[in-house]
C-alpha cells in the first residue's frame, strides 16, 4: 500500500468532529472557518483595548470591575480556544511549540498569572501579535507569500548584516576613542563608552543633543560621521533588497493548515503536507 493511500485511510478514520473543528479553527477557506477567525480577531482587539483602557485611572476608577470582568471571560473564551486547537490537530506538541501556539499560549498566562503577581495582566497586549492570523483571514496569499520571501532573504543575509554590523562596531569604538581624546571629559567625553554612546547616535542620524563637540577638529569629525551615517543606513536595505530579488518567486500559497502538523505555507495546489505528508482537508463551504 503506498503511502499517500495509507494516508488517506488514516484520514478516514480520524473523528469527524475532529476534522470539523479542525477546519473551523485553523482553516480560512471555508464560510465557518473564516466567520469564526473574523469573530477571533474582534474578540482579541476588544480584550486588548479592556486592558488598554484600564491603565486610564478616570477609566479604572469608574469602569474598574467591569473590564476585570470582560477580562476575564475574553481570557476564558481563548482558553476553550487553545483547548481546542490542541485538540483537533493530530500532533498537538507541533502546535503547541509553533510560533502562532506559544503566542496563543504567552496571551493566556498573564491573566492567570495576574492572580499571584499584581499587575502581571497588563501584558496581555501580547495578544494582538495574534492579529497575523488577519493575512489567512483576508486570503491575502500574496502577501503570505511575500512574507515568505522576506523572511527567506533575512535568513540569507543574516551572514552579511553581521558582517556589516561588525564593522559598524569596530567604527564606532575608533571614533568614540578618537573623540574622546579630542574633545575629553570636559566637553561632555567623560569616558570611551560615553564617547561611543555618542558616535552610535551621531551615525544613526538620531542626534539626541545631550552631549556635542564643543572644538572645531571635534565638529569636523562629528560632521563627517554624519555624513558616513547615511551611507550606512543605507547598507543593511541594500543587502537585504539584493537578496529579495535572488530569492524571488512567484510560486502562491495556500491559507491551509496541516491537521496534524498545524504547519502552514503550502503551494495552492498541494494535497499533502509537505512537511509531513498528511493529507490536507479538502476545501469546503
Amino acid at each position: 500500500m503506498s503511502k499517500p493511500e495509507y494516508q488517506k485511510i488514516e484520514k478516514k478514520q480520524a473523528p469527524n468532529w475532529k476534522v470539523k473543528v479542525h477546519e473551523i479553527i485553523f482553516e480560512a477557506d471555508t464560510k465557518w472557518g473564516k466567520f469564526f477567525d473574523v469573530v477571533l480577531l474582534w474578540a482579541i482587539l476588544l480584550s486588548v483595548l479592556a486592558v488598554i483602557l484600564e491603565t486610564v485611572q478616570a477609566i479604572e476608577v469608574n469602569y474598574g470591575e467591569a473590564l476585570f470582568v470582560v477580562e476575564w471571560v475574553f481570557t476564558i473564551l481563548f482558553t476553550i480556544e487553545y483547548g481546542l486547537r490542541i485538540a483537533s490537530v493530530g500532533k498537538p506538541y507541533k502546535y503547541i511549540f509553533s510560533f502562532m501556539g506559544m503566542v496563543d499560549l504567552l496571551s493566556l498566562i498573564p491573566t492567570y498569572l495576574s492572580l499571584v503577581v499584581v499587575g502581571s495582566h497588563y501584558l496581555l497586549v501580547i495578544r494582538t501579535i495574534r492579529l497575523l492570523r488577519i493575512f489567512r483571514i483576508l486570503k491575502l496569499t500574496r502577501y503570505v507569500s511575500e512574507a515568505n520571501v522576506l523572511k527567506d532573504a533575512l535568513r540569507a543575509s543574516a551572514v552579511k548584516i553581521t558582517v556589516f554590523i561588525g564593522g559598524v562596531i569596530v567604527l564606532v569604538l575608533i571614533m568614540g576613542s578618537i573623540m574622546y581624546i579630542v574633545e575629553g571629559p570636559e566637553n561632555g567625553f567623560t569616558s570611551i563608552p560615553t564617547s561611543m554612546y555618542w558616535t552610535i547616535v551621531t551615525i544613526t542620524t538620531v542626534g539626541y543633543g545631550d552631549i556635542a563637540p564643543l572644538t572645531t577638529i571635534g565638529q569636523t569629525i562629528a560632521s563627517m560621521i554624519m555624513l558616513v551615517g547615511y551611507g550606512i543606513i543605507a547598507v543593511p536595505t541594500g543587502i537585504v533588497t539584493a537578496q529579495i530579488a535572488i530569492n524571488k518567486n512567484n510560486q502562491r500559497v495556500s491559507t491551509q493548515s496541516c491537521p496534524e502538523c498545524s504547519r502552514e505555507g503550502h503551494d495552492a495546489n498541494a494535497v499533502h503536507c509537505k512537511y509531513c505528508g498528511e493529507a490536507l482537508n479538502q476545501k469546503s463551504n
